[in-house]
């Protein structure tokens, strides 16, 4: 099982990817497979042109191809999400979501940023064919202290988190698997059919 995840945060030391990093420990003790992107990972000049050419984005649309999930986390910044995270989207195909199930999670300064996800991007992410957006979840930056070790979440927080990366593991065991041409010509084929 791979999940990719994007972080749409142009700062080094956010929220968003804080609770990010928490989800990649969670999801990797379980054996999961997971592969990491920031916005700041990409050259501002290939993502404002959408250089589709760009090795870094050929490789982030190769493991996104690949990919059963995704978490998408952003800070919210005048009640939508970032813009960065906006042009990181853009660069991938049109169906890139298609038989993908999609975790967002936002951080804002209040509770009043709170429908950014579902209003503002919910409807991206639907965009791109997501198979199942899950709920999602939003924190208030009072929910994350900076620590010299990292980031320290409130219990209340990583309780949401939990349980939300849990539904996503279930929803992810839950998809269909795809069969082989070959192997759903043969079953077609070998089956009893009766009319």
């Amino acid at each position: 099982m791979l999940v990719v995840l994007l972080g749409g945060s142009p700062s080094l030391k956010s929220r968003s990817n804080a609770l990010l990093d928490w989800s990649r420990q969670w999801l990797q003790a379980r054996g999961v497979e997971v592969v990491s992107y920031q916005v700041r990972d990409f050259d501002a000049e290939d993502l404002l042109h959408a250089r589709f050419g760009s090795s870094r984005i050929q490789e982030l649309q190769a493991h996104v191809a690949t990919a059963d999930g995704l978490i998408v986390a952003t800070p919210v910044y005048k009640a939508s999400f970032s813009g960065a995270l906006k042009t990181l989207l853009d660069v991938l195909p049109e169906r890139a979501l298609h038989h993908k199930v999609v975790l967002p999670i936002a951080t804002g300064g209040s509770s009043a940023h709170l429908l950014a996800v579902d209003y503002a991007l919910k409807p991206v992410l639907s965009a791109l064919k997501a198979q199942d957006v899950l709920h999602g979840v939003f924190a208030e930056d009072s929910q994350i202290a900076y620590t010299d070790s990292g980031a320290d979440l409130l219990p209340l927080l990583e309780q949401r988190l939990d349980d939300a990366l849990q539904q996503l593991i279930q929803s992810l065991n839950r998809r269909p698997q795809p069969i082989e041409p070959g192997l759903l010509n043969e079953r077609l084929l070998s089956g009893r059919w009766s009319a």
